[in-house]
Parts: C-alpha cells; sequence; structure tokens
C-alpha cells in the first residue's frame, strides 16, 4: 500500500465525515419545535422544554453511516494491497460482515452517538436553564439555541446545537468579553469573525458599547465558526479510528483465513511530518510494531494506532498520522 494512497484515504474519509456530521447536526436542529420549547419556558418546565428539542439519535444517522462506510473503505483497501502467500488459492476478501466487524461497528458507533446525544442533552439543559433563570425571553432562547434560518441557506445557523459544553463556554465568555468595558479582549479569540474586528476596536477606543444587534450577529458568526471547527475535529479523529481500527480486522481476517501469519506482519507509524504534529509522535515516526503489540509514544501513553479510542485524548484528538502495514513471508525462515 502505498503511504500517499493511504494519507489520501483519511483526508478523503474526514470530508465525507464532516459533511456528514453538519448534516447531522442540521436535521438535529430541523426537529427542534420552537413554539413548544418556549411554552414550556413560558411554565418554567426545562425538562418539558429538552423534550421538544428532541435530540433524536436516528438525527445522527448521516454521520452514523459515514463512519460504517470509512470503516468498510479501509478495510477494502487494507485487503486489496495485502500480500499473501503464494499458496493462498485467492486474494483474501474483507468482510464488513464478520462478526469481529460488525461488533466492532455496533459497539463504537453506538458509544459515539450515545455520547454526542448526551453531550447535547446536557448543553441544552444548560442554556433552558440560563435562559429561565435570567429572565430571556422563551422564543430567543429556543432560537439561540438551535439557530435561526438563514434565508439563503434554509438552514439554521448560530445556534448552540452541534456545540460541545466546552466550546459553548468558549461562546459565553466571548459573548461576555464584547458586552465587557473592555471588549479588545474579543479580539484574542481565534475563532472570531475577523470582519467585526473595527467595530471592536471603535467600541475600545470610544467607550461606547458594541450595539446589542452587531453583538448578536457577531456571537452567531462565532458559534457558525465553533461548529466547523467541531465537524472538522470530530471528523478527522473518527476517520482515522474508522480506517485504522479497519485496518486492524482486514489483518486479523487475512491471518484468520490463512493468507499470511501474524509474526509476519509488522506496522509503521507515520506523521504528518510538519510542524503541527505533536512532539510526543514526532519521536515516532517510522517506529515499528508486530501485530498486536502497541506503540509508545513520548508520553509513555500506549496506542495500537493513530486515533486509538482507548489513547488518551491529548494524544489522539486530532492526530493526523497514519500507519501502514507490511508483510515478510520470510519471517522466521532461517
Amino acid at each position: 500500500m502505498a503511504v500517499n494512497r493511504w494519507d489520501q484515504l483519511i483526508d478523503g474519509w474526514s470530508e465525507e465525515l464532516r459533511k456528514a456530521f453538519l448534516d447531522s447536526v442540521y436535521r438535529l436542529r430541523d426537529q427542534a419545535q420552537i413554539d413548544a420549547i418556549a411554552r414550556a419556558l413560558e411554565r418554567g418546565d426545562v425538562e418539558a422544554a429538552l423534550r421538544a428539542v428532541g435530540l433524536d439519535p436516528a438525527s445522527l444517522r448521516p454521520f452514523d453511516r459515514a463512519v460504517a462506510e470509512a470503516f468498510e473503505a479501509g478495510g477494502n483497501e487494507t485487503s486489496l494491497r495485502l500480500p499473501t502467500a503464494r499458496r493462498a488459492t485467492a486474494r483474501i476478501q474483507f468482510n464488513v460482515r464478520n462478526p469481529a466487524a460488525e461488533a466492532w461497528l455496533r459497539d463504537h458507533s453506538g458509544a459515539l452517538i450515545r455520547d454526542v446525544i448526551e453531550d447535547q442533552r446536557a448543553v441544552a439543559r444548560l442554556v433552558l436553564t440560563a435562559g429561565l433563570r435570567d429572565g430571556q425571553n422563551p422564543r430567543t432562547t429556543a432560537l439561540n439555541l438551535v439557530g435561526r434560518v438563514n434565508p439563503a441557506t434554509g438552514r439554521r445557523e448560530g445556534g448552540i446545537i452541534g456545540l460541545t459544553a466546552s466550546q459553548e463556554r468558549w461562546v459565553a465568555r466571548y459573548e461576555a468579553e464584547l458586552a465587557s468595558d473592555a471588549p479588545g479582549a474579543a479580539l484574542g479569540r481565534t475563532l472570531r469573525d475577523k470582519r467585526f474586528d473595527a467595530a471592536v476596536r471603535r467600541a475600545a477606543a470610544s467607550g461606547k458599547p458594541i450595539p446589542a444587534d452587531i453583538r448578536a450577529k457577531m456571537v452567531a458568526a462565532y458559534r457558525n465558526r465553533a461548529l466547523r471547527f467541531r465537524a472538522e475535529t470530530i471528523s478527522r479523529t473518527e476517520s482515522m479510528r474508522a480506517l485504522h481500527a479497519a485496518q486492524d480486522e482486514a489483518v486479523r481476517q487475512a491471518v484468520e483465513a490463512g493468507g499470511l501469519q501474524a509474526d509476519q506482519v509488522t506496522f509503521t507509524w507515520h506523521t504528518a511530518r510538519d510542524r503541527r504534529v505533536r512532539d510526543t509522535h514526532w519521536i515516532m515516526n517510522g517506529d515499528k510494531v508486530k501485530m498486536g503489540e502497541a506503540f509508545i509514544t513520548g508520553s509513555g501513553a500506549r496506542l495500537r494506532y493513530p486515533g486509538d479510542p482507548e489513547g488518551p485524548p491529548a494524544e489522539v484528538i486530532n492526530c493526523r498520522c497514519f500507519r501502514m502495514v507490511a508483510v515478510d513471508f520470510l519471517q522466521g525462515i532461517t
């Protein structure tokens, strides 16, 4: 398997998963019942408002399906490029219906979707509770949560649904900075929309507050950028996991079928070889391990492959490394 081929596979599926995640978020937002949320908040019933938000796991089906398709693509690519012993009568085909493959998809996808939905419920409850506590107009709270329809795209934009709890805290701090006596602090926010920088500088220089309507647009733009950042992060991480897990499974199936032996298989770690590579991964470039063994990062963490879900988040989230497989049929021959 050529190095650039596997790298391209990761890049391609990262983009597919990014689109699928955003599609899923828009579905989550579209199913929210704005009027029902507002009525529940008028009664002071946060739990009823949360139920009206919906957050149905089925809405994440586009993302779930894309993960499964990436897993199958990774397995097919590995099997296609994997050499087999000459005595083998046919090339081993990757079987996505193999019980072990199906178990990985079921367990990983189930946990992934559950985690996303639970986090969204926590964020939604926090926003609904804060809106009620602060005496905010119930409909405004609902629209802040799910976004307002952009006539040009027909999609709800500037909403909170789709962001993690920590990302919404970024938004809250940004909003507080804009409304403070020192709005210039907001210029340090990486995800800000720089088209509004001039307005922030004028407010900082004049001591006059940024108009409320302008602040609302700035916060909505920040949320849109935060959502794109979330989509890029989760898509990169999940494409890495799906493709490398499929690589493992394809090799395991080949060994099980007798096409090769486990002790003939070697995996090599490759970095993206640029300034964004983690220091703990730089030293791993070119490291080799046998089948069943783990790579050891510079921090001492054990990773089966880049993006390993069992590894610490600091070592796997947004990782851009990749792993290659090689077979030595002379291994063990003396």
